[in-house]
């Protein structure tokens, strides 16, 4: 067995040890078996925490390619610039049309196993397993809510749309695919759930988590992350039809850690998973060379950014994007490079402060709130941007507001891998950029082709 000390386990966390337990691969742990020991536990954790992390860089690439946020002009692969924005995409393969699902299902999986066994761990005490229980359905929920950002209801797949009944034996048939309203029924009420078992988990997780997850560490904390997903996801249901949820979204930030009175040192305040270097871990892949590297900036994000009072362009913009030397290809031409992730160890944010303050505007303005939604807005503009704010933006039409609510979240969570998801969830898909003849706007991602014929078998 390799020994192990991963950034996603225990290393760096309060000692610097590698932990007390031994994994043969910490990408692809063994199933977890009844009455699991602590370290077990521990090693099904960080399981967990790199399966879900596995896709969070290629999610914000892809997502940004597809959202006209980025390029990315590889030599070796033409289909970042053929198949994701001209098509068509192919559900067959695991990447491009068939990526961002089994990297999830993976996670999925892994949190069932660990659900499943979790009340026989005797070592564990009974807060420490529903405190356990409520991290795992939170990791869960977080999953299928990136595999529902990535699909929608498709006509081509007679409505359906992924699968939620997936803890089940390998025998039994396939999961079906359900509608979205349902997968995201289906998500908010786990995400419910898990915070009713983090509300009973005692005062300590019986497992140590990584830097990204500092100040939500114990299962109170952990449970400001929870009402923070749950927040984004009731707002999404809102968008999609849902008027009730906005209502529930508002409840559910009120919980979260969501703050407007520590400036702009809180905006960043959030959940994030971790890279590095070190034995065992990887780096941010997403970390380029801003002036050689292969990931571009779309242009329009220049075109359209504004300018702060005494000059300058918007600091989310500078802090975000850099001039490089002019590349052609396929058509497609851009001189801005990502400082974005500026280091191999670079944190990819799950969800912060700055998205929470956003959300919370769409929802106050979706229940007749206008002034309070025009106030979270401005804030985010001053604290974030360095912009003025927008005078009598609460008087302006519901429309209008929610045009700079995305418009502010466009560039306050650039390359986070949500703009294709708000223009989707928002009506406002024809707001992409069509850069050449032939180019499509995609509102989905296919089902993967497998799991298709799955389920015609």
């Amino acid at each position: 067995m390799k020994r192990i000390c991963s950034l996603l386990a225990v290393a760096a966390l309060v000692t610097g040890a590698c932990g007390d337990f031994t994994m043969t691969d910490p990408n692809s742990p063994g199933q977890i078996g009844n009455n699991p020991s602590r370290a077990r536990v521990q090693e099904t954790v960080a399981g967990i925490l790199l399966a879900a992390r596995s896709d969070a860089s290629d999610w914000n690439l892809d997502a940004g390619i597809l959202g006209r946020e980025a390029y990315r002009f590889d030599g070796s692969d033409p289909r970042f610039t053929g198949e994701l924005l001209s098509g068509p995409l192919d559900p067959g393969g695991g990447a491009f049309g068939g990526d961002h699902w089994v990297e999830h299902y993976n996670t999925i999986r892994t949190t069932n196993d660990l659900l499943n066994v979790i009340g026989s761990a005797a070592q564990l005490s009974n807060a420490e397993q529903r405190g356990t229980r409520g991290f795992a359905q939170t990791l869960q929920a977080y999953s299928f809510l990136m595999v529902l950002m990535a699909h929608t209801d498709a006509p081509a797949h007679n409505g359906d749309s992924i699968p939620v009944d997936v803890n089940r034996p390998v025998s039994d048939p396939p999961a079906p695919l359900v509608a979205n309203t349902d997968a995201f029924l289906y998500v908010t009420n786990l995400l419910d759930s898990a915070n009713v078992e983090l509300a009973a988990g005692g005062s300590a997780f019986p497992f140590n988590l990584p830097s990204g997850f500092t100040g939500f560490a114990t299962p109170a904390e952990f449970q400001r992350f929870n009402r923070a997903l749950k927040g984004a996801v009731e707002v999404y249901r809102g968008s999609m039809g849902c008027g009730a949820c906005y209502g529930t979204a508002l409840t559910a930030l009120a919980a979260s850690f969501i703050d407007t009175l520590g400036g702009a040192g809180t905006l960043n305040r959030g959940v994030y998973f971790n890279f590095s270097t070190a034995p065992g871990d990887a780096p941010n892949p997403l970390f380029q060379n801003p002036q050689t590297g292969e990931n571009f900036v779309h242009p329009s994000l220049r075109d359209s950014v504004e300018t702060k009072p005494g000059g300058g362009n918007d600091n989310r913009y500078t802090a975000k994007v850099v001039d490089r030397p002019l590349v052609t290809a396929t058509g497609l031409s851009s001189d801005l490079g990502w400082i974005r992730y500026p280091s191999t160890d670079a944190e990819v944010p799950i969800i912060r402060n700055e998205e929470l303050i956003l959300l919370r505007a769409e929802a106050n303005l979706a229940t007749a709130l206008p002034v309070l939604a025009a106030n979270d807005v401005n804030y985010v503009r001053v604290a974030s941007g360095g912009l003025a704010a927008i005078a009598g933006l609460g008087a302006q039409t519901p429309a209008q507001i929610l045009g700079q609510i995305l418009r502010e979240r466009k560039y306050s969570l650039l390359y986070e891998g949500h703009r294709w998801f708000d223009l989707r969830r928002t009506g406002n898909i024809n707001a992409l950029i069509l850069d050449r003849a032939g180019d499509q706007r995609f509102s989905t991602l296919p089902v993967p082709l497998s799991e298709r014929q799955a389920r015609q078998q």
